[in-house]
C-alpha cells in the first residue's frame, strides 16, 4: 500500500496559530495546479511498484480550488499511478467553502471522504484563533454535508484560553449530534513566530493552560468512549471502519509521496521534503525538477520513527519486531530505557508490544523522545 499527499498552499486568510505552509495570495493558483500535475507525472516511477490506495489533500486549505481543479488533479494521478478500485481520497476542506452547491459538486467528484476545519462551535473561540468561518457556518456545512457524504472527520481544538471545560463538552456534544463516525482533536499549542505567540507575548491573549489543556483532552477520551468511538491515536477518535486509511498508513511506516511545497515524502529508508517556497517550488518544476531535499535515515533514525509513531497508537511498539528489524542491542535498550515510565504507569507492556496507558495518552510524545537512540 502506498499514499500521495497533496499539499495546496493557499489560505484565504492566516489563522494566528498556524505555521503551515500556504500563501493567502491566489495569483498564482493556477500556475500551481499545473505544477502539480507536472510533478505528480516526474515522480511516478516512486510508485510503480506500488498500489496508491489513498490520496489526501491538505494544506493550507484545500477546498479553495475549484471543484474540477481537484478533480484535473486526481485525473493525473489516475493517469500516471496504479491505484486501488476503491481509494480513499480525502479533502481537508473549511466551513465557509463548504456551500450547498460545493457540497453537490464535491458529492459528485471522485472526493469520498471530507476532513472539515470546525475547530469550535463558538463564535469567540473562532475570532481568537483568527478562522475565516463563523460557527453558523460550522453547523450549516456539516448539516447538508452529512446528507451527502458517508466519511466525515472534524476537527476540535482545546486548550484555547478562556474556553472553560463546560464548553469545551457543549463543543464534543454539538460535533457528535451531526452523527459523524471521525474526530482528530489537537491542543492549540504556540508555535514560534505565529501570530498567537506575539498576541501572548503582549499579554493580549492569555498563554496556553497546560492542566486545562490535559483535562480537557481527557474529558474528549471519556465522552467519545461511551459513543463508540476507538481512540486509534493520540489525536484520532474513529467508530468501526471510519479509521483515516492515510493518517494510518502514516503511522504505521507504509509509503507516501508529498507532492507540493512543503510536502513530505517517506518510502521507508529515506525521507525527503519538498522547498517551501511556492516560487522556488514552480520554478523548479517547470524545469523538469523536483525541489526536494533528502535524508537517508540510519537504523538508529528509523527505531526512532517507529517508537514516535508506534507509541501514539492503539497498535504500539512491537519488541519483536524492533529486535527483528533493528537488533537486539535496540530492543533491551527499549525495555530499559521505558522501565521508570512503566512503574509510573505511563507505559505498559502487553504481549510483547509496549503501548500509552490511559494515564500516560497526553504524554506521549515526550514518552517516546525519552526511547530514542541518540
Amino acid at each position: 500500500m502506498a499514499g500521495i499527499y497533496i499539499h495546496i498552499p493557499f489560505c484565504k486568510q492566516a489563522c494566528f496559530y498556524c505555521d503551515f505552509h500556504f500563501s493567502t495570495s491566489m495569483v498564482k493558483k493556477g500556475e500551481m495546479i499545473i505544477a502539480l500535475q507536472h510533478e505528480l507525472k516526474l515522480r511516478k516511477e516512486e510508485l510503480k511498484d506500488d498500489l496508491v490506495e489513498t490520496i489526501y489533500f491538505g494544506g493550507g486549505t484545500p477546498s479553495v480550488l475549484a471543484s474540477h481543479e481537484i478533480e484535473a488533479i486526481i485525473e493525473s494521478v489516475y493517469q500516471h499511478y496504479r491505484v486501488s478500485k476503491n481509494p480513499e481520497i480525502t479533502l481537508e476542506a473549511n466551513p465557509d467553502d463548504l456551500s450547498r452547491n460545493r457540497i453537490l459538486e464535491l458529492a459528485k467528484s471522485p472526493v469520498n471522504r471530507l476532513s472539515i476545519g470546525v475547530q469550535s462551535f463558538f463564535e469567540e473561540d473562532l475570532k481568537l484563533m483568527n478562522r475565516a468561518h463563523s460557527a453558523i457556518e460550522a453547523e450549516a456545512s456539516l448539516s447538508f454535508a452529512t446528507q451527502h457524504f458517508d466519511n466525515i472527520s472534524i476537527d476540535l481544538i482545546y486548550g484555547i484560553p478562556g474556553a472553560t471545560d463546560a464548553q469545551w463538552l457543549q463543543n464534543i456534544e454539538k460535533a457528535l449530534s451531526f452523527g459523524i463516525s471521525h474526530i482528530s482533536s489537537y491542543a492549540l499549542t504556540v508555535e514560534p513566530k505565529t501570530a498567537l505567540a506575539h498576541m501572548i507575548e503582549k499579554g493580549e491573549v492569555a498563554n496556553i493552560d497546560e492542566e486545562a489543556a490535559e483535562r480537557q483532552f481527557h474529558l474528549l477520551i471519556e465522552v467519545l468512549n461511551t459513543k463508540e468511538f476507538v481512540h486509534y491515536e493520540i489525536s484520532n477518535f474513529g467508530k468501526e471502519g471510519y479509521f483515516s486509511k492515510n493518517n494510518t498508513a502514516y503511522w504505521q511506516g507504509k509509503k507516501y509521496v508529498g507532492i507540493g511545497p512543503s510536502a513530505h515524502s517517506f518510502d521507508g529508508k529515506q525521507r525527503g521534503w519538498n522547498v517551501k517556497n511556492n516560487t522556488k517550488y514552480l520554478k523548479s518544476i517547470q524545469s523538469n525538477k523536483v525541489p526536494i531535499e533528502i535524508e537517508v535515515l540510519t537504523i538508529a533514525d528509523r527505531y526512532n520513527e517507529y517508537v514516535m509513531t508506534g507509541l501514539r497508537t492503539i497498535w504500539g511498539v512491537s519488541i519483536e519486531k524492533i529486535a527483528k528489524e533493528f537488533g537486539e542491542e535496540y530492543s533491551n535498550y527499549l525495555i530499559k530505557g521505558s522501565s521508570k515510565a512503566i512503574a509510573q504507569r505511563l507505559l505498559i507492556i502487553e504481549n510483547g508490544v509496549l503501548k500509552v496507558t490511559q494515564k500516560g495518552k497526553f504524554l506521549a510524545d515526550g514518552l517516546a523522545a525519552d526511547l530514542f537512540m541518540v
